[in-house]
């Protein structure tokens, strides 16, 4: 064979550059969660506290806790955690025993 030439491919065969490929959709994808965490905004806990909880409580990083803690300050609430209902009351209960105002929505 000579150098930088590719092999003969018989016109019944599909190069491997031309095999059809599985596409994911989006609307394909199951997350498998039915519950969310939701923390709303207050007027009493500080960014530094909150920040804390979301650390100690749900695993965050401390990026992702204070994005989280940002969002919440400027658009009112945000989801903090997913999953089902049974695995988040915990956490739920958790952030409220430390003040926040916080709770399980289902979707349905």
């Amino acid at each position: 064979m000579l150098p930088n030439t590719h092999p003969r491919i018989s016109m019944f065969e599909k190069p491997l550059w031309e095999e059809d490929e599985d596409v994911l959709v989006e609307d394909d994808v199951d997350s498998g969660f039915s519950s969310r965490l939701i923390v709303y905004n207050d007027e009493v806990n500080t960014f530094e506290w909150v920040i804390e909880c979301f650390m100690e409580v749900l695993g965050h990083s401390s990026e992702q806790a204070e994005q989280l803690s940002l969002i919440i300050h400027y658009k009112g609430k945000a989801t903090v955690k997913s999953g089902s209902r049974s695995e988040l009351i915990p956490y739920c209960e958790a952030l409220q025993e430390r003040g926040l105002s916080a709770e399980v929505q289902s979707d349905e």
